[in-house]
């Protein structure tokens, strides 16, 4: 049984006009609702073995923040396929790069983090900024993923919603 936990990217910054959609930041809202997640993470006992983010800017910060929330060191691995990438991108991200984790969190943007919810739970939760949800897989080795008919989505949480 592994979970994966998938992690939209907290919210950017449009402040700098002609900065590239890859390197824009995260906003002030976005820099407070990273760590906020992180620490919920700790509370309900759901910290990654291993996160893997997309290398874009606003991305590999969130995962940043929250990591630095956590009761332990987690590696944070970056891969470019991540960013624009289809649910099945993540999936093969995951499958290329999860390793002995028994739970790996994807750290990404939608519309494919929001569809790889759907795709992989049947939910039709949307994905806002910092949003996180976690599922749950019964699979032994993240090489599977790729043929799992369904997960079971174990939580959905957005920031503005914690308490």
């Amino acid at each position: 049984m592994k979970t994966l936990l998938i992690f939209r990217h907290a919210k950017s910054s449009w402040d700098q006009p002609g900065l590239r959609d890859h390197d824009r930041p995260l906003n002030p809202r976005g820099r407070r609702a990273a760590p906020r997640m992180g620490r919920f993470l700790v509370e309900r006992d759901l910290v990654p073995d291993r996160i893997v983010s997309s290398t874009a800017v606003r991305a590999r910060t969130t995962a940043e923040l929250a990591a630095a929330e956590f009761d332990r060191e987690v590696e944070i691995e970056t891969t470019s396929d991540l960013y624009g990438a289809s649910p099945d991108g993540y999936i093969e991200a995951a499958e290329a790069m999860g390793g002995a984790a028994e739970r790996l969190m994807l750290v990404g943007h939608n519309p494919g983090i929001t569809s790889l919810v759907w795709q992989l739970t049947g939910k039709g939760e949307y994905m806002p900024t910092a949003a996180l949800a976690a599922v749950e897989l019964d699979i032994d080795d993240w090489s599977e993923l790729g043929s799992v008919r369904r997960g079971r989505l174990i939580g959905f949480w957005r920031p503005k919603a914690l308490p």
